[in-house]
């Protein structure tokens, strides 16, 4: 399947949103992913999924990620048929925006050529909510006890 490319210098930004917004997809291209151990420290490690290798350049292309107005230069290493993967540009990602396993991520790729990838990233925090702290330490301990929302 053949995507258009979006034109250089033409990055939808979403500067009014406050950290817990999302809006929603384009259309483009996109993959989404709950952050694991081997995503976080220390490993930082971050592959890109199968369903998007068709697409992504085999090569090392340049590559950005933006959210909230700002971008994180990395590359992306697309030279290996099975497995494509970001660079140690990620560690600032997630160090930045202080990711951790059990926050998830939505990557969407606004533009794409054998130069350059752009993605524009949503973060879901996996955090729970503060109304349902007092709750977690007695109820949500297993499917005996779950927590009500009502």
């Amino acid at each position: 399947m053949e995507y258009p490319q979006a034109q250089t210098g033409q990055v939808p930004m979403e500067t009014n949103l406050q950290e817990n917004q999302h809006w929603p997809l384009s259309g483009k291209p996109y993959f989404d992913i709950v952050l694991a151990k081997s995503h976080v420290k220390p490993l930082y490690q971050m592959g890109v999924p199968a369903k998007l290798h068709s697409i992504i350049p085999s090569l090392v292309v340049p590559t950005v990620l933006t959210y909230r107005g700002k971008n994180w230069e990395m590359s992306c290493n697309g030279t290996q048929r099975t497995h494509k993967k970001f660079d140690s540009g990620w560690r600032a990602f997630i160090n930045d925006n202080n990711l951790k396993a059990g926050d998830a991520c939505v990557f969407e790729l606004i533009e794409r050529s054998s130069k350059k990838l752009v993605f524009r990233v949503q973060i879901l925090r996996g955090d729970i909510p503060p109304e349902f702290q007092g709750k977690v330490s007695s109820e949500g301990e297993s499917s005996n006890t779950p927590i009500v929302i009502e």
